[in-house]
C-alpha cells in the first residue's frame, strides 16, 4: 500500500493502533461511571501542561502527563473527600485548565507556540520516534493495569457502595482510574487533539455497550472498533487531505449512528413480535404434550388431545407452531408462534 511506504505515515498508524486501543479500554469505566467527559477535563488541563512545557522549552508531552495525572487525582480527591459532587469539581477542572493554558501561552515569547493547534486538533504525521516510543510504554502500562485490575476497576464504577461494603480499596481503585484517563488523554493528544480525545474514548465504548452482553464483551469489543476507527480515519485522513483527529472521531460516531439505528429497528421488531406471540398465546394459552391432562388420540403418525371435544396435535412449522383442532365441522389451523 502507497500509505505504508513513508516513515512518517508508518509512524501515524503505529500510534493510530496504540491509541485506538488504548483509549477505548479506559474509556468503558467512564461510560458506566456516568463520567464521559471526564476526558474532555482532563485533556484542557493537559492544555496547560502543554503550555508549561512550551513555556520551558521542555517536552510538552511530559509536561501534559504531570499536569494531566496531577489534575485527575485532585478531581478524585475533591470528589471522595469534599462536599462538591463530581460535576463540579468537573467543571471547576475544565475551565481551570483552559484557563491556565491561555495565561501560560500569553507569556511564551511570540513563534514558541506556533504547533498548539497541533496538540488542540491533532496532528498524527508529525509523530516523531520519540513519541512512540513514550506512547508504547503508556499503552503497555495502560493495557497491563487494565487487565490486571478491570475487575475491580469495573465493581468500583458499577457501584461504588457495594464494592466499598465488600471490602475493595475504592479511593484507591478511582484514582488508579483517575491516572489511567489522564495517561490515556496524553497518549491520544497528538492523534485526535485535547479538544477530541473524549470523542474516542466514549464513543466505540458507548456503541460496544449496545451490541455484547457482558462487561467483558464490551471491553474487548470496544478497543476492537477504537482499533478500526483509528487505523481507517489516518488512511482516510492521507486519501482526502482530513485532519486525522477530526477524522476519526467523525468515523466513530458514525459508526454509532449506524449502530443505534439497527439495534432501534430491532427492538422495535422484537416488541411487535413479542406482542404477537402474546396475542395468539392468548388465544390459545395451552401447550399439549404427553401429562398435560389432556387424553391422548393416536392419530396417524402424530397424537391428538382432547381439548373441550375438541382434537389438537401441536405441529412445529418454519414460523412458529400450529394446532390442528378436528372436530365435527373439519379441521381448523390456529397459528401460534414460539414461546421465547
Amino acid at each position: 500500500m502507497e500509505v505504508l511506504e513513508y516513515a512518517f505515515m508508518q509512524r501515524a498508524l503505529l500510534a493510530s493502533l496504540m491509541v485506538g486501543a488504548v483509549a477505548p479500554a479506559v474509556g468503558v469505566f467512564l461510560v458506566q461511571r456516568r463520567l464521559s467527559l471526564l476526558g474532555d477535563g482532563l485533556g484542557h488541563v493537559a492544555l496547560t501542561g502543554v503550555a508549561v512545557g512550551v513555556l520551558t522549552s521542555t517536552a510538552p508531552v511530559g509536561a501534559a502527563l504531570v499536569a494531566a495525572v496531577l489534575g485527575a487525582v485532585l478531581i478524585e480527591l475533591v470528589r471522595a473527600r469534599g462536599r462538591t459532587s463530581g460535576d463540579v469539581a468537573l467543571a471547576v477542572l475544565f475551565y481551570g485548565g483552559i484557563a491556565g493554558g491561555v495565561v501560560l501561552l500569553s507569556l511564551a515569547p511570540r513563534g514558541q507556540a506556533t504547533n498548539l493547534e497541533s496538540y488542540l486538533f491533532g496532528a498524527i504525521t508529525t509523530t516523531s520516534p520519540g513519541d512512540v516510543a513514550a506512547f508504547a510504554v503508556i499503552t503497555v502500562v495502560v493495557l497491563g493495569l487494565v487487565a490486571l485490575l478491570g475487575q475491580r476497576l469495573y465493581a468500583v464504577s458499577d457501584d461504588e457502595e457495594y464494592a466499598r461494603a465488600v471490602g475493595l480499596p475504592v479511593l484507591a481503585l478511582n484514582l488508579v482510574l483517575a491516572g489511567l484517563v489522564a495517561a490515556t488523554v496524553v497518549l491520544s493528544m497528538r492523534v485526535v487533539g485535547l479538544l477530541l480525545v473524549s470523542a474516542l474514548m466514549i464513543v466505540p465504548s458507548a456503541v460496544a455497550q449496545l451490541l455484547a452482553r457482558s462487561f467483558r464483551q464490551a471491553l474487548l469489543l470496544a478497543c476492537s472498533l477504537g482499533l478500526v476507527v483509528s487505523v481507517s480515519g489516518t488512511t482516510a485522513s492521507y486519501y482526502t487531505g482530513t485532519p486525522s483527529g477530526g477524522t476519526i472521531v467523525l468515523l466513530a460516531i458514525a459508526l454509532f449512528l449506524v449502530v443505534s439505528a439497527a439495534v432501534a429497528v430491532r427492538e422495535a421488531t422484537g416488541h411487535r413480535r413479542h406482542r404477537r406471540r402474546a396475542a395468539i398465546h392468548a388465544a390459545h394459552p395451552h401447550d399439549h404434550g404427553t401429562g398435560c391432562g389432556h387424553r391422548e388420540v393416536p392419530h396417524g403418525d402424530h397424537v391428538d388431545y382432547d381439548h373441550d371435544g375438541h382434537l389438537h396435535a401441536a405441529h412445529p412449522t418454519g414460523s412458529g407452531v400450529h394446532y390442528d383442532e378436528h372436530g365435527e365441522h373439519g379441521t381448523v389451523r390456529a397459528q401460534r408462534g414460539n414461546r421465547p
